[in-house]
């Protein structure tokens, strides 16, 4: 069962995390449902930025980003070559290492 390493984040996982979950699930839901409270202001259907996460080890075993998700991480804060939307990223077989950025932009909660 791989695993995804959590960085820590002073807001969201202050001790970082290390949690074990099941191929195939996103890596969104999988830190949602272990207390990891990823925002995604979209419900997770690929029309924000809030999820963006940094795949620091690991990348390569997951498919690639579609054009959607690519158009959306060019609007993301902190863009990287590692970026994905944890909402769109399906974890497979290997650990993954993640940081999630120090921001987000909300533009529903930053009243845009």
């Amino acid at each position: 069962m791989p695993q995804l390493i959590f960085l820590p984040h002073a807001e969201i996982c202050p001790d970082g995390a290390v949690i074990a979950v099941e191929r195939g699930v996103t890596i969104c839901d999988a830190a949602n449902a272990n207390g990891i409270e990823i925002e995604h202001a979209c419900e997770k259907s690929c029309a924000c930025t809030t999820c963006h996460v940094i795949i620091r080890e690991g990348l390569d075993s997951l498919a690639e980003a579609d054009e959607l998700e690519e158009d959306m991480l060019d609007k993301a804060w902190g863009l990287e070559p590692e970026s994905r939307l944890s909402c769109q990223a399906v974890v497979q077989d290997t650990d993954l290492v993640i940081e999630i950025p120090k921001y987000t932009i909300n533009m529903v909660s930053e009243g845009h």
